[in-house]
């Protein structure tokens, strides 16, 4: 339903329950407007709790995504000096 049809049946709702001056014998809308209301704003707090929700649980990406390789020179005997990094950029999606 979203927020938009919250927000439309709480404006009915209202209207009904207090602008509405007709009394037919078999309805009351002053109750049927509260009803109204009282779905309306239901629906408006499921629907901010549901993209509060999904905006909490949605995956951060870091921005310095580094795919790092270490290669030993050859010709260099094995040590700490003898390492050198190379990095890569992260692979294209797909």
């Amino acid at each position: 339903m979203g927020i938009g049809g919250g927000i439309f049946l709480i404006a009915i709702g209202a209207i009904l329950a207090f602008a509405v001056h007709a009394e037919p014998g078999w309805l009351d809308l002053t109750v049927v407007g509260w009803v109204l209301m009282l779905a309306g704003a239901s629906a408006l707090l499921i629907t901010i709790w549901y993209w509060n929700n999904r905006r909490s649980r949605a995956p951060g990406v870091p921005m310095d995504v580094v795919d790092e390789t270490r290669y030993a020179h050859p010709a260099a005997p094995l040590g700490a000096d003898s390492e050198m990094e190379i990095r890569h950029p992260p692979a294209p999606p797909g």
